[in-house]
This record gives C-alpha cells, structure tokens and sequence, in this order.
C-alpha cells in the first residue's frame, strides 16, 4: 500500500502544509517553444543535473528527484534528456547562473537545476530553475516545501511545469491510471483493481481479488471511479472514492458489458443496458439514482463516452450491420454514424482536448488503436497488432495508453503511444495488467 495521497494538487499541499513560492523572474522563452511537427520532428535535448543537496540523505532524494523528471521528459518522446556523464560544468550552486557556454557545448537547449534539502522541521524543501540555454535566461522556477514522503509527487509537478513551459501546453505526469491487475493461468486469472502513478510507481491494489473486476472508468472532475464487479455471477456497478476509500453500490445491471463513463461534471455515468436481444443507452443522476433512456433501437447501443463539453456523445452501435462509432446530442436524439473505414469499430473515447476520438478497430487478424477527428474525417491509426484494446487519453489529450494481449499463456501489458503515432512504450506493472483508464490532472 502507498501513503501517495489521491487528492488534487491544492488539496494536496494544503493537507501537507506545503508551501510553494516563485523563484526569480520568467523571462521569454529565446529560441520559440518546442513546435511538435509529426513529420519533421526531433525531441529537445535538456540537461537535468542532480539536484544538490545539504547532506547525503538530501542528495539520494535530490537524485531520485532528478531521475523521476528525466524519466518522465523522456517518455514523453518530446525531449532527449542528456547523459550525464557528457556534462562539463557541475552544478554546486543552484542560485547562481550557470555558465552557458558549457551547457551550449553539449547541444542542449534547455537546463533544469535544483536543490532538495531537509528542514529543520524534518519537511523537505525542493526547489528548481529552468534556464534557456541559448539566450541565458531563467524561464522558470519554484519551490516547494512538504512532507519527505511526498518527494515522487513533487517530481511529478515540476515535470509538468518544464512540459508546460517548453511546450506551451499543460502536461500530465502529476496523474494516475487505474487498471485491472491480473496474475495466475489464464483458465483461473486473479482480476484486482489497482491504481498507480501514470509512470508505473506506487502501485495500490484496491480490491483483493475474491470477485472479478473490470472496465475501471476514471471521473473528469473528482477522484472517483467506476468499476463493474462480478460477484455471484451477476454485474454490479460501483462507485470508488480514492480520497476516502469508501465504495458503494451503483446498482445491479444484469447483461452489462462494460462499466459506465462519467458525465464532465462527474453528477452522472452514461451505460449501456441489455434488454432482450439488443441494448440501449441510458444515463443516470448519481444523486437521485434517477435514470433516463438515450436510444431505442433494435440494435446493441454500447460504450458510450461524453464529449469534453457533455454537449455530445460518441458510442458503438451495430444498427449498421456492424459495430460502428456514432455520435449524437447527449440528451439523446439524431445519431449520426462517422467511421467508415474496412473492418469494425470498438470502445470509442472522446479526447479531453475534444478534438479526437480513440477507437480499436478490428480487422484482418489485427486490432489497431487510432484516433479520428470528431466528424470521422482524418482517420489515422497509431499502433496495430495480434490483441490492442481500450484505449484511454491522457489529461492533455497527447498521449494514449491501452493494453496488447499477445494470448497464449502470456497475459496483457499496458503501452503508451502518442497521437502521431511515435514514441510506443510499455508502461511497467508488477504483473499482466488491462483496461487501463487516466485520471484528470491532479491540478
């Protein structure tokens, strides 16, 4: 178990007593900030030294720091952290300038410097500078004092402050991801419901495995989700708190195959209901438990999905011969069909950016994760193989994560790839892992 807290950043350094200040003044960014062409691109080389410490317990922390930000920039295959084993200038003083001669001498574009020191109080004070190697300006920094635990969760924010300083959009390291964690056989698979940080860290199980568990959704606004659990062979949904722990009961859905998604402001889930031979959408108030029926067709309406606004919905539909992506108004109304390629369309989710919707697409032996634009123009697939599926969007909408099952007696991973289809990774799990789903930032 993990003491990480599961709370939004002002909660959490208001429960840690956290301070933060700004440390010098941002200047302009001299070289342009970093321009994402799919075609033409080349990931920025930054320099991240250790940060420098009081004491050799600071410098541990100081180094973890520093590898969690270098982890981070690099996976996002946005940025090429340098070796530092090239660095020529070491790094004593984190308040003077450095001299840029000798950062301009490796190639790198832009510097991250910082410190991590132990306060009197026993809190941990971890503070950092991003320079402009090119013009010799600071173009950012912060500082940060909370509790010595929390030295992960700081790393996490300063990544995401670089990200968006260097690309002029919000980043999404300071996320988690729940997923369901499998282990044994593939004929007796133990199924839990677990939750980490978006880069494999701090693994927490949730459940403990008695009852199957699967499709864990996310809420865009607080720190809930939803799960489907299989009791005594019949669907529950529930509804977690990660700040309290608590769960409860959504209600009994006989015949539902995948769990609900929240609604924006996370007051209502949108589900599919099966009711004889086909299946329609409904949506429910969470308060009231009231529910409203969406579509009435003789055709299996599921896995549906709000548009970031909650004016739309896009969902998978077989009322075409075979399943589809559609969207329609999410009072419900015209549906309005909008994949139109070769084989069949799956688990569509709109992008938080609104601009996209991910999909997997299945045909000739292959399933592929892609996106298309919200009126089904610009269809483009991102990776392809034996067994892709569930596809999820990260907080800033770049990157998706979704699981391969390569069968056998093998077991599904999790992978990271993003929405030019560049830079596939797997993303590391204690054991075979599935349906993953990522948290809003936690800003």
């Amino acid at each position: 178990m993990s003491n990480i807290p599961f709370v939004t950043r002002r909660r959490f350094m208001i429960a840690t007593g956290s301070a933060v200040a700004t440390l010098g003044i941002q200047s302009a960014w001299g070289q342009g900030r970093l321009r994402i062409d799919p075609g033409e691109f080349q990931p920025m080389p930054i320099a991240i030294p250790n940060f420098v410490g009081g004491a050799p317990t600071d410098d541990d922390v100081g180094a973890g720091i520093t590898g969690v930000i270098t982890n981070n920039l690099k996976r996002s295959g946005l940025f090429a952290p340098i070796d530092q084993n090239a660095f020529i200038e070491q790094i004593k003083n984190p308040d003077q300038p450095p001299t840029f001669a000798s950062w301009k001498q490796i190639n790198a574009q832009a510097l991250v410097t910082g410190r991590a020191t132990r306060q009197s109080d026993g809190r941990l004070k971890a503070e950092f500078r991003l320079w402009d190697v090119g013009s010799g300006q600071q173009l950012t920094g912060q500082q940060y004092v909370t509790s010595p635990e929390y030295w992960r969760r700081i790393a996490h924010i300063i990544s995401d402050q670089i990200y968006e300083r260097l690309t002029g959009e919000k980043g999404y390291f300071d996320s988690r991801v729940v997923f369901i964690d499998e282990s044994g056989p593939s004929q007796r698979r133990i199924k839990r419901l677990a939750l980490m940080d978006q880069d494999g860290a701090n693994v927490r199980y949730l459940t403990k495995g008695a009852d199957l568990v699967i499709t864990p959704r996310f809420s865009p606004s607080t720190q809930e989700i939803t799960y489907m659990e299989f009791g005594q062979d019949e669907p529950r949904v529930y509804l977690f708190n990660l700040e309290t722990g608590q769960r409860e009961i959504v209600g009994n859905f006989p015949g539902m195959s995948f769990a609900p998604r929240f609604s924006p402001d996370g007051q209502r889930i949108i589900m599919s209901l099966q009711e004889g031979g086909n299946a329609n959408l409904f949506v429910m108030d969470l308060r009231s438990k009231s529910t409203t029926r969406l579509t009435d067709t003789p055709a299996i309406d599921t896995a549906p999905s709000y548009s970031p606004d909650g004016s739309q919905i896009c969902f998978e539909s077989d009322r075409g011969g075979k399943p589809q992506i559609y969207v329609m108004p999410a009072a419900g109304g015209q549906a309005q069909r909008i994949s139109f390629g070769d084989g069949t369309y799956s688990t569509p989710v709109w992008s938080p950016r609104g601009d996209y919707i991910a999909f997997t697409k299945q045909g000739d032996s292959q399933f592929a994760i892609g996106i298309m634009k919200t009126d089904g123009s610009g269809e483009r697939i991102l990776t392809s193989g034996f067994h892709n599926e569930g596809p999820t969007f990260a907080p800033n909408g770049r990157v998706l994560m979704f699981f391969r099952d390569p069968g056998g007696n093998s077991g599904p991973s999790l992978f990271t790839v993003d929405v030019n289809g560049r830079n596939e990774q797997r993303v590391p799990t204690p054991g075979y892992a599935s349906d993953p789903a990522w948290s809003p930032l936690l800003s």
